[in-house]
């Protein structure tokens, strides 16, 4: 997405800025430029003890050669990334004849080049080429000679830009998709999130109706207490990630509220976090297992439920776990939206990273997540990296 929407980059040269793709096709010409003078200047050193015809150019006539053929290169090389090389049928023959013409003009550019620097003038040199350049078999050799020399250069420049061009689209897709898929993973995490909240206010409304009748000032208290609670589910479920203190916190308001409407019956236990409370967790990820421990833990008997909160850190691993009794021999139902949420949301941000374990042991029901160790949010770390720089 970046890539397309980069000022620099233009379609016309393959995905290449214009810097690139100017400064690439430079470069190489310039090594393209030193290699012919080079090569010309050994070969005149070499024939000048044995003869006095001049048979190579001088370096600046073969420097202003390829400064004159430098534009025709651009246009060439703009033109072939323009075609393309499908459907092959059609562009194979466009591509030929770019190089062709290409190849074509390098001797006259080097005719040129001697005019403009006098080395010759044009009448020893129509003298030397007949009465017509184009009929001398002299003037046709040497522009075969430069055609030959010119068409693997142009060919080798070409699959240099090509090659730098593909990879460029390649990189600006990758990136392009990696944007895609955070995108698609913020949304079907804020999907999930949305799918937790009226679930939770469902349930709770239901506790603060059941008081309304028989003691309306601790119903007054509970809405008091549900408004509180509702801020930090709509704080909370405006980011990925939360301290664990606020995650046991909003816990503990969740439950408060629970034990208001079951005091006779619901004993709460919740962590002293101490240095453990400075980690970070996915935001809201406590709240449906410690729903299921209220609801499921009291469904089924009348007896007292005991729900326990726990952090552990071992190595670098963070354990959050949540356990409640249950009525005895009572069978496991099937996952509910909690569970099935709270897995769907570990593997969207930890990708295969952590866990959800939730099984019967006894008289217990244990809910256990298993999770990286992060001292920072996710979300801040990315907001503070540098951005890829594409097409500059």
């Amino acid at each position: 997405m970046a890539a397309t929407g980069h000022p620099s980059v233009s379609s016309t040269t393959g995905g290449l800025s214009r810097r690139q793709f100017l400064g690439i096709v430079t470069l190489f010409w310039l090594y393209v430029t030193l290699s012919n003078v080079l090569y010309a200047y050994s070969m005149r050193t070499g024939i000048s003890g044995t003869s006095d015809i001049l048979r190579f150019a001088p370096w600046d006539v073969r420097v202003l050669q390829h400064l004159l053929l430098l534009p025709v290169l651009l246009m060439s090389y703009w033109a072939s990334l323009r075609v393309q090389w499908r459907p092959l049928l059609v562009a194979l023959p466009l591509q030929l004849t770019l190089g062709t013409v290409f190849s074509a003009v390098a001797y006259p550019a080097m005719a040129l080049s001697e005019l403009l620097y006098a080395a010759v003038s044009m009448e020893h040199h129509l003298m030397n080429h007949d009465r017509s350049p184009l009929l001398d078999h002299s003037f046709l050799s040497l522009w075969l000679a430069s055609f030959v020399s010119f068409i693997p250069a142009y060919g080798f420049g070409l699959a240099l830009v090509t090659g730098l061009a593909v990879y460029t689209r390649f990189q600006n897709s990758e990136l392009h998709v990696a944007a895609l898929e955070r995108e698609w993973s913020a949304a079907r995490l804020t999907a999930l999130r949305m799918q937790l909240s009226p679930h939770t206010l469902f349930n709770l409304l239901h506790t603060i109706r059941g008081l309304i009748e028989w003691d309306p000032k601790e119903a007054q208290s509970m809405v008091v207490q549900l408004a509180d609670l509702l801020r930090r589910l709509l704080n909370a479920g405006e980011r990925d990630f939360t301290r664990l203190t606020d995650e046991v916190q909003f816990v503990r308001s969740y439950l408060e509220l629970q034990r208001n409407r079951f005091s006779d019956r619901l004993t709460v236990i919740l962590p002293e976090l101490g240095t453990i409370g400075a980690l970070w967790v996915p935001s809201l990820i406590l709240q449906p297992l410690v729903e299921n421990a209220v609801v499921h833990g009291l469904a089924g008997h009348q007896g007292p439920v005991e729900i326990r909160v726990c952090a552990a850190l071992v190595a670098d691993r963070l354990t959050l776990r949540v356990t409640n009794t249950i009525a005895p021999g009572r069978p496991a139902g099937p996952e509910g939206i909690g569970l099935a949420n709270v897995r769907e949301r570990l593997s969207v941000q930890f990708m295969g990273r952590a866990e959800l374990r939730a099984a019967p042991a006894g008289r217990l029901w244990i809910s256990e997540i298993v999770l990286p160790e992060l001292h920072d949010s996710p979300e801040r770390r990315a907001a503070a990296a540098p951005a890829p720089l594409v097409g500059a």
